[in-house]
C-alpha cells in the first residue's frame, strides 16, 4: 500500500502540464483543484484553471465572476479561470441535433427527442466538447505551463468517444428512443478533436487524473470504480486525494472520537486499486476553504484566524417525528427519498418506514440499496413490531440486464459490428439504468393507493420529464388501438399529486450538497413535483460537539442552513451527526426522536 503524503505539496512539486480533478459531489474537488492552481501560480507558474461542473461553485470559491473566457484572479499572478457551463452547451448541442427536424417531423415527436436530449450523457459529452479544443488545440493553452480541470470526463463518456465511427449508419437504421442516443447525431464531424483529446489524457508524461474522496466507503468505492474505468482506457497515471481526514484531538468528545474511527477504518480499508496509487491526506479543515486566503491555506496547511466562520442563529426547524406525524395523518401515499449518493437516504427511507409502521399503517418500503440496516431491525427481538412492514428489493443490475436485452434484441437485429458496439455502449450509460429502474418500480408506486409505499432512490427529475413528453406520445399509441398498462399510464399523475406522493430532498449541511440539491428540485419542478420537505442530514451544528476542529465546523453550518431555510425548504428538517451509525431498532428511535441541541460559539 503506498504512504500518504500529507496535505497537497507532493501533488504540487509532481504536478505535470494537464491535471484533471474528479470525484463524486461533495467531496471536495473544486476546493483541491483551486488550491493546487493557486499553489502552483504562487510558484511562478502560468495557470489555466477550467470548470466543466454543471453544478459548479468555482465562483464562490474564487470569490469571483467566472464565464466562458479566461479571466485572472485578484491575488494570485499567473493564474487565470473560466467557468464552462456545459447546461448552456448542452443547449446548444440540442439545437444542434434537433433544429433541422422541426416542421420536418411532428412537434410531439420533436418534443419527445428534446427531452431524450436533456439527460446526463448529453451534458457529458457537451462538456466534452467545451474543452476537447482545450486539449486537441495547443495554441488555445500555448502560455500556460498548466491547464487544471475540475471535474474530468466520465470513463462512459470516453468509452463511447473512443468507439469506431459507426455513428451514422446507426443513426440512420436505429429508431431506439434512449437517452444517451441523440449525442451520437453530433460526433462524426469531431472523430479527430476527440481523439486526440482522449491521447492527450492517455499521455502519463502530461496528464495526471487525480480522483478525489472523502474518508467513507461510499465515496471510496466511486472513485475505486472511476480508476477502473478509466485505467481500462489507457488512462493510468492516477493520484488519489482524499479530503477531510480527521484525526482528533486530546478531547472528551464521543462524536470526535467516533468520527475519527470511522475515517481510520475506511483508509485502513482501501480498495486495491486505490491502496496502489499515491495518496494525499488532507486534514479535515476548521474552515471553509473559500476564497484564495482559504485555498492557499488549504495547500499549506497553516490558516490565519479571520478564516473561521463566525456563528449564525439559525431558523426554526421541524423535528423528523413531526413530519411522520403528518405523513401518518394521510394514511396512505407514496414517499421518496432523493438526493446524492452518501447523504443519508437510505437511512431516512429505513427510518420512515419503521416509524410509519409503528403508528399502525400497512408499509411496503422498495429500496435498491441492499438495506443491511433495515434487516437488522427485523431480525432484531422486536422483529414482530414489523409485521406490517414488508421489503421489496429493486436490483438495478437485473433490471437494467434485462432492459438492455429486450432493446437489443428489438433494435439491434441487422446492424453491422460497429453500430452494434455502438448501440450497446449507449446502453450502459446511466441513462439506461435510470429509466430501467424507473420502469421497474411503476408497478410498485401503484400499491400507494392501498398503503404506504416508501421508495428510496427514487428517479430523477430527468426520468419523470422524459415521461412526460413521452405521455403525449402514449396517448397517440392509445389513440391508435395500442394498450398501455394502467400503472404506467397513471404514474406521472400520481408523482405530481402533493395528496399522493410526499418527496424529502435529503442533503448534507455543506455548500455542494445543498446546491446539487437545490438542481434536483429545480428539475422536479419542471416536471411539476414540489418537495414536501427538506432533511439536512449529518449536522455537527445539531449535536453537542466540544473538539475545537468540529466545533468550528458547526458554526459553519449555520450559513449553509439559513440559505436553505430562507430560499429553498418550506419545511425542513436538521439531524443531527450521532456517534453511532443509526442502524436497528436503537439507531432508529435516536434518529427520528432526535432533537437539535445547537451551540453556536465564538
Amino acid at each position: 500500500m503506498a504512504e500518504p503524503e500529507t496535505a497537497l505539496g507532493n501533488l504540487i512539486h509532481h504536478a505535470p502540464r494537464f491535471l484533471f480533478f474528479t470525484g463524486k459531489g461533495g467531496v471536495g474537488k473544486t476546493s483541491v483543484a483551486s488550491a493546487t492552481a493557486v499553489a502552483l501560480a504562487d510558484q511562478g507558474r502560468r495557470v489555466l484553471l477550467v470548470s466543466t461542473d454543471p453544478a459548479s461553485n468555482l465562483d464562490e470559491v474564487l470569490g469571483v465572476e467566472l464565464g466562458a473566457t479566461p479571466r485572472p484572479i485578484r491575488g494570485v499572478a499567473g493564474l487565470d479561470a473560466l467557468n464552462l457551463d456545459p447546461l448552456t452547451a448542452a443547449a446548444a448541442y440540442r439545437e444542434r441535433v434537433v433544429g433541422p427536424y422541426r416542421g420536418v417531423l411532428p412537434d410531439v415527436t420533436v418534443a419527445n427527442i428534446e427531452e431524450q436530449l436533456s439527460g446526463a450523457c448529453t451534458v457529458e459529452i457537451a462538456a466534452f466538447d467545451e474543452f476537447t479544443a482545450l486539449l486537441a488545440d495547443p495554441t488555445q493553452t500555448t502560455d500556460y505551463d498548466h491547464v487544471l480541470f475540475d471535474t474530468a470526463p466520465t470513463g462512459h463518456t470516453l468509452r463511447l468517444l473512443s468507439l469506431p465511427g459507426a455513428w451514422n449508419e446507426f443513426m440512420d437504421t436505429s429508431t431506439l428512443g434512449v437517452s444517451c442516443i441523440g449525442p451520437l447525431a453530433g460526433l462524426t464531424n469531431q472523430h479527430e478533436s476527440y481523439r486526440a483529446a482522449i491521447a492527450t489524457l492517455s499521455d502519463a508524461s502530461c496528464t495526471l487524473l487525480v480522483l478525489v474522496s472523502r474518508a467513507d466507503s461510499l465515496s471510496l468505492d466511486e472513485a475505486a470504480r472511476a480508476a477502473r474505468d478509466l485505467h481500462d482506457l489507457g488512462i493510468s497515471n492516477q493520484r488519489l486525494v482524499v479530503n477531510g481526514v480527521f484525526h482528533g484531538h486530546d478531547s472528551p468528545d464521543p462524536l470526535a472520537e467516533a468520527i475519527s474511527r470511522r475515517h481510520a477504518s475506511a483508509l485502513a480499508g482501501l480498495p486495491e486499486i486505490l491502496a496502489a496509487l499515491t495518496r494525499d491526506e488532507v486534514p479535515l479543515l476548521a474552515f471553509t476553504p473559500m476564497g484564495v486566503d482559504g485555498l492557499r491555506a488549504l495547500a499549506s496547511g497553516v490558516a490565519p484566524p479571520h478564516l473561521y466562520a463566525a456563528p449564525e442563529a439559525i431558523g426554526e426547524t421541524t423535528p423528523l417525528d413531526e413530519v411522520i406525524d403528518a405523513l401518518s395523518s394521510r394514511g396512505r401515499g407514496l414517499v421518496m427519498t432523493m438526493g446524492k449518493g452518501g447523504v443519508g437516504k437510505t437511512t431516512l427511507a429505513v427510518a420512515v418506514a419503521v416509524e410509519l409502521t409503528r403508528r399502525g399503517h400497512l408499509v411496503q418500503l422498495s429500496t435498491t440499496d441492499p438495506a443491511a440496516h433495515l434487516s437488522a431491525v427485523l431480525d432484531g427481538e422486536s422483529s414482530g413490531e414489523f409485521v406490517n412492514l414488508s421489503v421489496s428489493r429493486i436490483d438495478p443490475d437485473v433490471v437494467t440486464a434485462d432492459y438492455t436485452a429486450e432493446v437489443l434484441a428489438e433494435s439491434g437485429s441487422g446492424l453491422d459490428a460497429g453500430a452494434f458496439a455502438v448501440l450497446e455502449e449507449d446502453l450502459r450509460s446511466p441513462c439506461t439504468a435510470e429509466i430501467a429502474v424507473f420502469r421497474a418500480f411503476a408497478r410498485t408506486v401503484a400499491a400507494a393507493s392501498e398503503r404506504f409505499v416508501v421508495l428510496d432512490t427514487a428517479p430523477t427529475g430527468h426520468t419523470l420529464l422524459l415521461l412526460d413528453s413521452a405521455r403525449t406520445y402514449h396517448q397517440e399509441v392509445k389513440r391508435q388501438g395500442g394498450a398501455i398498462p394502467p400503472e404506467v399510464d397513471a404514474l406521472l399523475e400520481r408523482l405530481t399529486d402533493p395528496e399522493f406522493t410526499h418527496i424529502l430532498v435529503v442533503s448534507l449541511p455543506e455548500a455542494t450538497p445543498v446546491h446539487e440539491a437545490v438542481a434536483l428540485q429545480n428539475d422536479l419542478r419542471r416536471a411539476g413535483i414540489e418537495p414536501a420537505a427538506w432533511v439536512i442530514n449529518q449536522s455537527l451544528l445539531a449535536a453537542s460537539v466540544s473538539d475545537p476542529t468540529l466545533v468550528a465546523r458547526a458554526n459553519a453550518e449555520s450559513r449553509v442552513i439559513n440559505e436553505v431555510l430562507d430560499h429553498y425548504g418550506a419545511t425542513t428538517v436538521l439531524l443531527p451527526m450521532l456517534p453511532k451509525s443509526p442502524t436497528g431498532i436503537e439507531g432508529i428511535d435516536a434518529l427520528v426522536h432526535s432533537r437539535s441541541t445547537v451551540s453556536l460559539t465564538k
